[in-house]
């Protein structure tokens, strides 16, 4: 037995020995002390022996809820991770997770926060607070796994501090960056995303004049530019993207209660407003699912009014009394479904969910998903 003991420890040994002999791959020979850490950490694998898309489909594997952690490691992983580069990767392998995000008051106290509601079935981090004053009236944009919070006013002070600073926040590292500001301080706006790019119109100014200024946010120059203005000044009303163009409607304006009738349509391809009347009044939620808009307007509050583009056509669906008795609801979209959270408080209340594919007579059934209080916003970030 000892002899055969020796001669697996030699066995090992020579076996040892081969492995120390194996050369790692060659490559340039960086000297850290001469070079900035930055130039450095270019020269550097995203992961040692892998390719470059190789090493990125492994990082994109990952679970979402790993992401923040991950960043810390390196300089390449952390810009690898906030780059549109990751979404388009974990689109590609499968790997997206969508995710409901609510702003919802604190309990017993003035401001308010955002959660993110167990849909994925894993445990979620908490969101660090949303920076600067607490706000109302302001906008949200999602793209490519960043939340975009646009202007408004500080809600403990009144409208005559009306904002122009814009935060962004990263879903997939958990954290909150300041953006160039805007060039007009505004609240009660139209906003929305359309080929990449935010656009935001109309809206209150400082002084609380009706405003008929457009500019719009580049994120690859990272800066507010101011574009042709709306027809006529426009305020409470809200943006959607249709088919590349940029719709706005609702609300009101300076001139006449009629005219907020009026949809503004922009085409970025001529840089040119156009209009059609076939709008809607005084809405008080919106969403857009699929290729249609959802709405619920302020003169029938237990009814969906359902926009279609392609002929600018309206139709109903009325809201059953099914788990709540509520006028008032604010709108969240999950798994291409509609979800209608209550704006007030009912013991028992579960959410409702409006299903557009399913057939007549079964659209409607409750969701599990509900926020820790009433819902104030709501957007769903795919990542």
């Amino acid at each position: 037995m000892l002899a055969a003991s020796q001669h697996q420890f030699a066995h090992s040994q020579t076996c040892f020995q081969a492995r120390m002999q194996l050369k790692p791959p060659t490559r340039p020979k960086l000297y850290s002390g001469l070079v900035p850490q930055e130039e450095f950490d270019s020269y550097c694998d995203l992961i040692p022996g892998l390719p470059e898309d190789l090493a990125k489909i492994c990082l994109a594997l990952v679970p979402r809820t790993h992401f923040p952690v991950m960043g810390a490691v390196s300089k390449r992983w952390m810009s690898f991770l906030e780059s549109k580069e990751l979404i388009a990767v974990r689109k590609e392998v499968g790997k997206l997770e969508e995710w409901v995000y609510v702003l919802t008051p604190d309990a017993g106290a003035k401001g308010s926060h955002w959660e993110i509601l167990e849909c994925s079935g894993q445990k979620q981090s908490p969101l660090p607070r949303m920076p600067g004053l607490t706000k109302a009236g302001f906008g949200v944009v999602v793209i490519g796994g960043k939340l975009f919070v646009i202007a408004g006013y500080a809600a403990d002070h009144g409208k005559d501090t009306v904002s122009d600073e814009v935060y962004q926040y990263d879903s997939c590292l958990n954290r909150w960056t300041e953006l160039a500001k805007m060039n007009v301080a505004r609240c009660d706006f139209a906003c929305a995303e359309v080929n990449g790019v935010i656009y935001v119109a109309g809206g209150f100014g400082p002084n609380g004049e009706s405003l008929s200024s457009v500019e719009v946010y580049d994120l690859e120059q990272t800066k507010w530019t101011l574009i042709e203005g709306l027809r006529r000044p426009r305020w409470g009303c809200f943006g959607c993207s249709f088919e590349g163009k940029l719709y706005v409607m609702g609300g009101r304006s300076s001139f006449t209660i009629g005219n907020s009738r009026f949809v503004d349509v922009y085409n970025p391809n001529n840089h040119a407003w156009d209009q059609v009347k076939n709008g809607c009044v005084m809405v008080t939620a919106h969403a857009v699912l699929g290729e249609k808009l959802f709405c619920i307007e302020w003169k029938n509050q237990r009814s969906l009014a359902i926009f279609n583009p392609t002929d600018n056509s309206w139709q109903k669906a009325p809201v059953p009394l099914t788990g709540s008795s509520s006028t008032r609801f604010s709108f969240g979209v999950h798994e291409d479904k509609l979800l209608l959270f209550a704006l007030e408080e009912e013991p028992g209340y579960q959410t409702l969910m409006f299903d557009p594919a399913a057939p007549m007579g079964s659209e409607w059934c409750t969701s599990k998903l509900k926020p820790s209080g009433s819902c104030l916003c709501s957007v769903t970030i795919k990542a």
